[in-house]
């Protein structure tokens, strides 16, 4: 592994990054303000109550002063964040949009609108009973989240991984393809599956760090993108080649081998990696069943999840990609399988959909 890549550090923000937070209530306001105030590299310029007085106050803003990032509620009195959305982003084209949710299927169906309107990410509100915004890892996903579009909206030059911190660049012709992503990886997903030019002639199978009732219109997200049937992995259904399943919000995602190929299994294990669904157990599963006729590829997200899943693969003679670190909102996951030396190919999602399809036998090597 190259000494430089395992030192590389985060890209650099330039100045503290500024945040907009857009909520009608003044309680939640505070909370958002005291998370992100516990990191240095963020400042909070603006607080609206409501998608009006958001647009008011981007109005009255020099374009050089407006948010970088805009944190957006979506059920709100007289302007809610749907409504809103498309007008921030005309009054505000320079800011990425957050949106703010409930956990509930009501705020789940909410949340897909808003990302096919334009916000680039978002950001389930705990519930009371998970601790609420006290919480510490609802936290740490906002402050990276912040940090991490904001990253993006500056295209901070990224340094450059080294070529001696790659596998061997040869991947083997894969029974089944599998896909893990956290922070950022709707986006990811989404453009990954954008770029492939035919449904790949095996299953692929995706863990995205979700809760349950958010997967399944990830699910439906992805299949309006028109390139292949998506949709949330049933217990026992059959693995078809061609089709995208994702493991459901609180369910490990496993294959098991059968006679015609590899059918699913849902599990309630206990979480690793503090995720359910998790990467590993869904890559401990294929290798188990196909040995090293797998193909992996970790997207963007923070912690580590997908790297002892990768390294078990390797050794079993699968292939690994990861996303880059330029186009990764954060480079968690992915960077942790690059510096340990395990991927092929280090790369934004466009070019893994086209790595995934040439080892396929489907498009270029």
């Amino acid at each position: 592994m190259s000494a430089a890549l395992a030192a590389a550090p985060a890209p650099a923000i330039s100045g503290a990054v500024r945040v907009m937070l857009c909520d009608d209530s003044a309680v939640a306001r505070g909370a958002l303000a005291r998370l992100l105030g516990r990191d240095a590299a963020i400042r909070v310029v603006a607080q609206a109550q409501d998608g009006r007085q958001a647009l008011e106050m981007l109005a009255a803003m020099p374009a050089a002063a407006r948010p970088e990032v805009i944190l957006l509620d979506l059920e709100m009195p007289v302007m809610d964040g749907l409504t809103a959305l498309p007008l921030i982003l005309r009054a505000a084209p320079g800011s990425s949009v957050i949106v703010a949710s409930a956990l509930s299927q009501r705020g789940a169906a909410a949340t897909m609108a808003a990302l096919r309107a334009g916000a680039v990410d978002y950001v389930p509100k705990p519930a009371a009973a998970q601790g609420g915004m006290a919480d510490p890892a609802f936290g740490e996903e906002l402050r990276a989240k912040v940090l991490g579009w904001a990253r993006m909206r500056q295209r901070a030059a990224p340094r450059p991984v080294r070529p001696a911190a790659t596998a061997s660049g040869t991947l083997p012709k894969p029974q089944v393809i599998a896909i893990g992503s956290s922070t950022g990886g709707p986006q990811a997903l989404a453009a990954l599956v954008g770029a492939l030019t035919r449904p790949p002639p095996v299953p692929v199978l995706v863990v995205q760090h979700m809760p349950a009732g958010f997967t399944a219109l990830l699910a439906d997200h992805l299949a309006r993108l028109r390139r292949l049937p998506c949709a949330e992995a049933r217990d026992g259904e059959a693995l078809l080649p061609g089709r995208l399943y994702l493991a459901p919000g609180d369910r490990h995602l496993l294959a098991k081998p059968a006679a015609a190929g590899l059918v699913a299994q849902l599990s309630d294990g206990a979480p690793e990696n503090f995720c359910r669904p998790a990467v590993d157990p869904l890559l401990r599963s294929l290798v188990a069943a196909c040995g090293g006729r797998v193909v992996a590829a970790i997207l963007t997200g923070m912690g580590q999840d997908g790297l002892a899943g990768c390294r078990a693969l390797r050794e079993a003679g699968g292939g690994v990609l990861a996303q880059d670190e330029a186009s990764s909102v954060v480079w968690g996951m992915p960077g942790a399988v690059a510096r340990a030396g395990l991927a092929a190919t280090i790369a934004p999602p466009e070019e893994i959909a086209a790595r995934l399809l040439a080892a396929c036998g489907e498009g270029r090597a």
